[in-house]
């Protein structure tokens, strides 16, 4: 697989199909975990495989292109915070998932992004705007529509939800901390922090092992590999995705994971949200939608002022 950039003229609407695409297969990563913790796999062996197979991948793909000195990181400690953030998120998340439809798991973490933008004076330094907290806010009430008293969602899902989108959070406010990396660095370092981790906690589970593995089907197999394969592919295609096009054109199309994971939900499991919680649906992509529009009129008219004066 190459990794650079495609040809200029094709870039934007590349990137938008690379990012539309890296949602649909991270949405596959979350329907493969769902699947196979309701079919009785150990939540700790499903996250194993996701994050070994997503590390043998990254190593395969990216070291032949880039060379071993991609793996070399300018922040280590922020890198292996990161990468704590991204396991807590993801044993979080994949718990969501066994209690919640797809649909609703996936917008409720789509409340992270918001939840960075409320934090980032306190932890990034950054000038405090109202127009962040009312986006946050707006966000949360989209939440609250989602997860209201009769959506018959499960309260333990819920919080393992609210867990995750805070988790995320985490992960992408140290995102900023590591600027100075290469993409595909970090990539692997999640990977590696991933699995290093996980592997360190089934310890204990080790004399258990061939008795959990050996119940498994040839289908559970396949799928328990394609989830480190759908992780890769999806951080691949973001990566890619930015090489192409801007973060300014593809912010709102992040939001084509949700239509992803309705889609997937309703094929596998014939979950479809009802009417009221596509209204929170909406409430939270609006609110991301409005703040990303709103900061990028900010910058633009700032970097415009500035170059006439």
């Amino acid at each position: 697989m190459k990794i650079g950039p495609l040809p200029a003229g094709s870039g934007a609407f590349v990137g938008i199909a690379q990012l539309v695409l890296s949602c649909f297969a991270l949405s596959g990563l979350d329907s493969s975990a769902k699947w196979l913790l309701e079919s009785g796999t150990l939540l700790l062996l499903v996250v194993w495989f996701r994050y070994v197979v997503h590390l043998i991948l990254s190593l395969v793909i990216v070291v032949p292109a880039k060379g071993t000195q991609i793996l070399r990181s300018a922040h280590p400690r922020y890198q292996i915070l990161r990468g704590g953030f991204m396991l807590s998120a993801t044993l979080a998340g994949f718990t969501a998932l066994s209690y919640l439809p797809q649909a609703q798991t996936t917008a409720i973490g789509f409340l992270a992004p918001l939840l960075v933008l409320a934090v980032a004076p306190w932890i990034l330094k950054e000038p405090p705007k109202i127009s962040r907290w009312v986006a946050t806010i707006t966000g949360f009430v989209g939440v609250l529509i989602v997860v209201r008293p009769g959506s018959g969602l499960s309260p333990i899902g819920t919080l393992f939800g609210l867990l995750t989108a805070c988790l995320m959070a985490g992960q992408y406010t140290v995102n900023r901390l590591v600027y100075k990396d290469n993409a595909f660095s970090t990539l692997i370092w999640s990977g590696l922090v991933g699995s290093v981790t996980i592997s360190v906690i089934l310890i204990p589970l080790l004399p258990s092992v061939p008795d959990l593995v050996s119940g498994l089907s040839v289908g559970q197999w396949v799928v328990l590999i394609s989830t480190g394969f759908w992780g890769a592919l999806g951080h691949v295609l973001q990566i890619q995705a930015y090489r192409n096009a801007s973060a300014s054109l593809l912010s709102p199309f992040f939001y084509s994971e949700i239509m992803s994971a309705a889609i997937l939900g309703w094929l596998i499991w014939d979950d479809m949200p009802d009417l009221a919680s596509w209204l929170g649906i909406a409430v939270i992509v609006g609110s991301g939608l409005s703040i990303t529009l709103f900061e990028w009129r900010s910058g633009h008219g700032a970097r415009h002022r500035r170059a006439r004066a």
